[in-house]
């Protein structure tokens, strides 16, 4: 089961809360945590993650910071995304 076809499930059944079991309710649920739990994987080849190790230490963040970083960056250099200005003492 994918994302969206979990989201309209559970929109229906927040429209129909009365007549929704507990137990279809209860799976519902799982399913939903598991693909949000789940979302954040991403596998990247083994150099890649030694390098990402690497900047990760280096800035002091979490591997997911480090990503979220780093593609930003990407993006605002590309023209993907605006440059954010930042203020005289380089914070945004």
């Amino acid at each position: 089961m994918t994302l969206p076809d979990t989201a309209a499930l559970l929109e229906d059944a927040a429209k129909r809360i009365d007549e929704i079991s507990t137990r279809d309710l209860q799976i519902m649920l799982r399913r939903a945590a598991l693909l949000v739990r789940n979302a954040s994987l991403i596998t990247l080849d083994e150099d890649t993650e030694e390098a990402l190790r690497n900047v990760s230490s280096e800035l002091v963040l979490t591997r997911e910071d480090a990503i979220r970083y780093i593609v930003r960056e990407w993006m605002e250099k590309n023209t993907y995304l605006p440059v954010r200005e930042l203020d005289e003492d380089g914070t945004a």
